[in-house]
């Protein structure tokens, strides 16, 4: 083992999980399409193997990998544990039935973050559903943060939903798309993913903290005026924003696809290296260039929670659009919580000379931590 990798055994030690581990949000994907029939649905649950074994335990013999001998053996575990938390009700002629969940087969995908059970079952429904009702209940007993992303096929017409524990249950017209209502969802996940995400946060907070001075004779000074301060604030964001708008639409869209890891560990890098900047700044002018290049990274870190949802047409639009509307909504209210605070504080010496680097310095330590624990997985799964 090499030092630095001995280094960032200890760090990670110091650090705890939690706080190494701080962009893994969770989420499953639920997909349910009606049959010819009509009366019956197939149903697909992508259930990340990290989040079932933290619920029922698959790694039996404890070395940190989970096997696909220990996830067969857990196959019923597996669905029982699933199962038992979603129902699915069929609503149509005023009438309101459960329907009969079977388990099938389970299988192994990659997403990407990681390894997912695909847990295979019907929804057997006494009639034909004009409408569905799902109630949902995976992980929140574990993890209140757990959402269910949820996508619904029915006669060439697809809606998607997200079920968090606060709204465990939705209802779905299969006749009658409800686009506004999807969009709304999808923009309130938005505004969710940025605030969950702190290292996206932090990142953003490397920018903002000298937006409001400026690096001269070796240290940091105000910036002339506010409208300079606001100036720069306003070109170091609409470039984070366009760049992470950008990746973010490619990779949903199947256009682009780089491994999680390295997804995640680039990420902790940028914040790392904006840290660093703000202690010993090499980059001083044109900071909305770097704002740019590593939004790009961040933007591939948003992608994930829409990317393996296998969206297509006016369902992937609405989506897409809605979800990053809300994460451009939940920056903005960090920028004007952040914003107001700064220039206010930006002529003392608190502000100049214990806030900007000790805020810096804090952050750096904590993405050091977040690095090693995505670059060398210590701690992984599969």
């Amino acid at each position: 083992m090499s030092t630095f990798v001995k280094v960032c055994v200890v760090l990670l030690g110091l650090a705890g999980a939690t706080v190494a581990d701080a962009h893994k949000l969770s989420d499953s994907y639920l997909s349910l399409r009606l049959s010819e029939n009509g009366s019956t649905f197939s149903g697909q649950w992508d259930i990340a193997l990290r989040d079932l074994d933290y619920a029922i335990g698959l790694d039996t013999n404890r070395d940190g990998q989970i096997t696909w001998g220990e996830l067969r053996g857990a196959q019923s575990r597996v669905s029982g544990y699933a199962l038992q938390r979603l129902s699915v009700e069929a609503i149509g002629r005023g009438e309101r039935a459960a329907c009969t969940l079977e388990p099938g087969a389970m299988l192994v995908d990659e997403h990407v973050d990681g390894h997912y059970a695909v847990l295979r079952f019907s929804a057997a429904c006494p009639q034909r559903p004009a409408q569905v009702a799902l109630h949902y209940g995976l992980l929140f007993d574990v993890d209140p943060t757990h959402r269910g992303l949820v996508q619904i096929d029915a006669g060439g017409a697809s809606q998607a939903a997200v079920l968090p524990r606060e709204s465990p249950a939705v209802t779905i017209n299969l006749e009658s798309p409800q686009r506004s209502q999807q969009f709304a969802e999808f923009v309130s996940e938005g505004i969710w993913h940025i605030w969950k995400g702190y290292d996206h946060i932090l990142f953003l907070l490397t920018l903002l903290f000298p937006a409001v001075v400026v690096f001269l004779k070796g240290r940091w000074e105000p910036r002339a005026s506010a409208r300079s301060a606001v100036y720069e604030v306003l070109k170091v964001v609409t470039a984070f924003t366009v760049a992470h708008s950008l990746t973010l639409s490619l990779a949903v869209l199947g256009l682009v696809h780089v491994p999680s890891r390295l997804v995640e560990s680039a990420i902790a890098a940028t914040v790392m290296l904006g840290a660093l900047n703000n202690l010993v700044p090499v980059v001083r002018e044109r900071r909305w260039l770097v704002a740019f290049a590593f939004g790009l990274v961040h933007g591939l870190g948003f992608a994930s929670v829409l990317a393996d949802l296998g969206l297509h047409g006016i369902n992937l639009a609405l989506t897409l659009i809605g979800f990053n509307a809300g994460v451009e909504t939940g920056q903005l209210a960090i920028v004007l919580a952040f914003l107001p605070l700064a220039l206010y504080l930006r002529d003392t010496f608190f502000y100049r000379r214990i806030f900007v680097p000790v805020g810096s310095g804090a952050i750096g330590v904590l993405a050091a931590f977040w690095f090693c624990s995505r670059a060398f997985g210590i701690g992984g799964g599969w």
